[in-house]
């Protein structure tokens, strides 16, 4: 009988695990690419805090906010000052950021208004 198709082709029937050397070297590639291409979670030391610039702990709220106010005071008029030498569109962009530093500043007083100072004796 004619067949109009050739037949397929012939496939190897080797198994990758044929022979001991074979699974070896299978589980070897396999340990190679896991050792490369999986992050292992437990090897990596946990990220610790630089200590270069720490703010003591004993410091208390009111002085935090009063200090983060004074900062932003001082980075606003920065800002507004290194915007009057530029041109448009970067002095837009720092005057944007300017206003952005300055309602920061706002939320900060606000917060140092509504805290409570303990009672002096």
């Amino acid at each position: 009988m004619f067949k109009p198709t050739p037949n397929p082709p012939e496939t190897d029937t080797t198994s990758p695990y044929e022979s001991l050397n074979s699974k070896k070297l299978h589980d070897a590639a396999e340990r190679a690419l896991d050792h490369y291409l999986i992050p292992r979670l437990d090897e990596q030391p946990a990220r610790q805090p630089s200590t270069m610039f720490t703010v003591a702990p004993a410091i208390k709220t009111e002085e935090l906010l009063a200090h983060a106010c004074e900062s932003m005071a001082s980075a606003s008029v920065m800002l507004s000052d290194f915007a009057g030498l530029l041109d448009t569109p970067y002095r837009q962009t720092l005057l944007g950021i300017q206003q952005v530093v300055m309602l920061g500043e706002l939320a900060v007083n606000r917060a140092l208004d509504n805290l409570e100072l303990p009672a002096e004796h």
